[in-house]
């Protein structure tokens, strides 16, 4: 019976959300409101069990000394960010936004150069290793091609300032041919991407129908 409830609800939401293929409406609202609540109850209801309580009431309730003063930091940085609320007390969030900035700012920087640059630069140069096993002529072009979109695509985001205010910048053939090369492969990969997520929600798209065509099936047969 459970089963059978949660089918109709899905069956039900789902039809809401195909009446935006007549224009927006009231039905298709109503099904973009509850996911957007049920989205953000299950995150808050993450946060609390996975970060709040094993993070600060936990320790602040059955914690030693130094884990309470611990956490008595983070405590008051959150109360202080609360103060944002009010435009009277607004100045004293600023320690705390500053503060998460810079761990946002930091984390971001970090991620890109270590995670991002570094990997980057490690597969664009590991083609190129001959004392590996695999190495063969192939894979020597693979990594050019490689290289040569990594540099093409740098040099097409490399701005150059002129000097003189009435001349216009001007780079060298050797870095327009680079950025014409850095175009194509930026289509290239632009493509894909469109091509992925055209198929993820063809694909959405495909299961939705085939699930609606499923439930009428059996409330004809059943």
């Amino acid at each position: 019976m459970q089963d059978l409830i949660w089918t109709l609800v899905a069956f039900v939401l789902t039809l809401m959300v195909f009446s935006y293929l007549f224009g927006d409406n009231f039905l298709f609202r109503i099904a973009s409101y509850i996911f957007v609540g049920v989205s953000a109850g299950y995150v808050a209801v993450v946060v609390f069990y996975q970060v709040l309580l094993p993070r600060l009431i936990l320790p602040l309730m059955q914690g030693g000394f130094v884990e309470r003063a611990l956490v008595i930091i983070p405590l008051v940085m959150a109360a202080l960010l609360l103060t944002k609320i009010s435009p009277h007390f607004a100045g004293l969030g600023k320690f705390p936004m500053a503060y998460l900035v810079g761990v946002g700012a930091a984390v971001a920087i970090g991620g890109a150069v270590f995670g991002t640059l570094l990997g980057q630069i490690s597969g664009a140069a590991s083609p190129f290793n001959l004392t590996k096993a695999d190495a063969s002529a192939g894979r020597m072009l693979e990594g050019a091609l490689v290289l040569v979109g990594t540099v093409g695509t740098l040099a097409y985001f490399q701005f150059t300032a002129s000097s003189r205010a009435a001349q216009p910048a001007r780079r060298s053939p050797v870095v327009e041919g680079l950025s014409l090369a850095g175009q194509v492969f930026i289509g290239i990969t632009l493509g894909a991407v469109f091509a992925g997520v055209y198929s993820a929600a063809l694909t959405a798209l495909l299961d939705r129908l085939q699930f609606l065509l499923t439930v009428i099936a059996q409330f004809i047969s059943g």
